[in-house]
């Protein structure tokens, strides 16, 4: 495994409701992680407000797969492009509409993905950004 020859140790917590991410922060904290990636998920993303709050309040730098999470004060966000995904939908829709069956719609993956940096995160949790990775970003949260 990658992990374990770069000497990371992965540890792999789960949560099933807003008391299970209490208790899996509370895990978190008690092992002293250096980071966390949260996981795409719907429920996650029901309980992002949360998520994030709890890896600002107990300073644990964490990767989303939606900017949502750096817009509430996440660190860092990788994932799909929620725009580009709601005009491809309209896309469909249209063709829909102009008569096209369902079934003869290819199938369509995302291609654009974004990539947000909130830099009043990094900045109160001590850490510093490489330049390079700033001027990858799509967008830095200031």
């Amino acid at each position: 495994m990658a992990a374990s020859s770069l000497g990371v140790q992965i540890r792999l917590v789960q949560a099933r409701d807003k008391w299970g991410i209490e208790a899996a922060f509370a895990t978190l904290v008690r092992e002293k992680v250096d980071g966390l990636l949260v996981g795409t998920d719907p429920f996650f993303a029901s309980r992002r407000l949360q998520l994030s709050t709890l890896t600002i309040r107990h300073a644990i730098p964490a990767v989303y797969n939606g900017r949502d999470y750096a817009e509430l004060g996440g660190l860092i966000s990788y994932g799909t492009s929620m725009t580009d995904v709601y005009r491809q939908v309209g896309i469909y829709v249209a063709r829909i509409l102009a008569g096209t069956k369902a079934a003869e719609l290819p199938v369509v993956q995302s291609t654009k993905f974004e990539f947000v940096i909130n830099l009043i995160t990094a900045k109160a949790f001590g850490l510093t950004i490489p330049p390079t990775l700033l001027a990858r970003a799509d967008e830095v949260i200031e």
